[in-house]
């Protein structure tokens, strides 16, 4: 549906409804006025219609609509497309989801569709009406906007991660009862999921926001520029924080497959003690048990007392060794 829909003139909201097509033809015949769409989830009817009056590339269309694209850029003749993944981080639950946002800029218009729940446009429309200077740009100023509004998110996400992955590596270090693993393996696998998630939308888009920043793309205006190149800053310093959470990621996976490795060792040395320990009895009583006549001491009186304590003696001295070794 068509969230909201306004003639910007020199940097300053016209008031009044815009009506198209008639708006954006008021819009072209002018030089300092644009027309800018916001639609969520747009139905292929209504897209259609405004598709139409905007002369968007079909591909482009198709895009919009079905969603589920990697951050990019394409460059046609009447206009640019820029898709962004907005990230959501859900902090009762820890975890990250993705929405999508497209926008379509030309010649006096800016078309915005936005996909799922993440990082709503209404406060980045007010806060860039708030800057009539920026907004006297045109429509790339609003694809400024919203790349800043998503770039800065991926930074906050990326902070409330490295909490929650603090949290989990002191779990994964935090002394526990022998056998209880506390589900660890499973959190940090779930954890690299909700990062590749995290990835996936902000490395793609490097290399569209560097374009848009170096300049040679129709209908980024030079002074923007600068502005784009702040973004691709930010966005640098939001893919080295996801890459230096799966780094860590994969640190604390390994210590907890060699703590896993350890304990396992642990348990084979306690299981191998208490094996030669039972081998001694186990011995002498087979020994003498062998169905012989001439075996000595069978006929003593002593001889059973002698072998329990022989076995005994035995057992004893192997349990202190072994405790003495550390392996009970």
């Amino acid at each position: 549906m068509i969230v909201d829909c306004a003639i910007y003139r020199d940097g300053h909201r016209v008031e009044g409804s815009a009506e198209l097509p008639d708006a954006l033809e008021r819009a072209r015949e002018t030089k300092d006025e644009f027309l800018w769409i916001g639609l969520h989830e747009p139905t292929e009817q209504e897209f259609d219609r405004v598709a139409g009056q905007f002369g968007l590339h079909p591909l482009a269309v198709e895009d919009a609509l079905k969603a589920h694209q990697r951050p990019k850029l394409e460059v046609y003749d009447d206009s640019l497309f820029l898709v962004l993944k907005p990230v959501l981080y859900d902090e009762p639950s820890t975890t990250v989801s993705t929405g999508e946002v497209m926008i379509f800029v030309g010649h006096s218009f800016a078309v915005t569709v936005r996909h799922g729940e993440a990082n709503p446009l209404a406060e980045v429309r007010k806060r860039l009406e708030q800057n009539p200077d920026l907004l006297k740009n045109g429509p790339v100023a609003v694809m400024y906007a919203i790349s800043d509004a998503v770039v800065d998110k991926y930074t906050y996400v990326a902070n409330e991660l490295q909490v929650d992955l603090e949290e989990l590596e002191a779990d994964v270090f935090a002394p526990r009862a022998a056998g209880d693993s506390g589900g660890i393996a499973e959190r940090i696998y779930s954890f690299k999921r909700q990062v590749l998630e995290f990835r996936r939308a902000t490395a793609p888009l490097v290399d569209p926001v560097q374009r848009l920043a170096s300049g040679g793309v129709p209908f980024v205006v030079p002074q923007t520029r600068p502005f784009f190149r702040d973004v691709a800053d930010h966005l640098v310093r939001a893919n080295d924080y996801v890459d230096g959470l799966d780094r860590l990621l994969s640190d604390i996976l390994g210590a907890n497959l060699a703590q896993m490795g350890v304990q396992q060792n642990d348990d084979m040395r306690k299981i191998s003690a208490w094996a030669a320990m039972a081998a001694v009895p186990t011995l002498i009583a087979g020994i003498y048990g062998m169905n012989f006549d001439h075996m000595p001491e069978l006929r003593r009186v002593w001889g059973y007392p002698a072998a329990l304590t022989v076995m005994a003696v035995f057992c004893s001295a192997l349990y202190r060794f072994f405790k003495r070794r550390g392996w009970l």
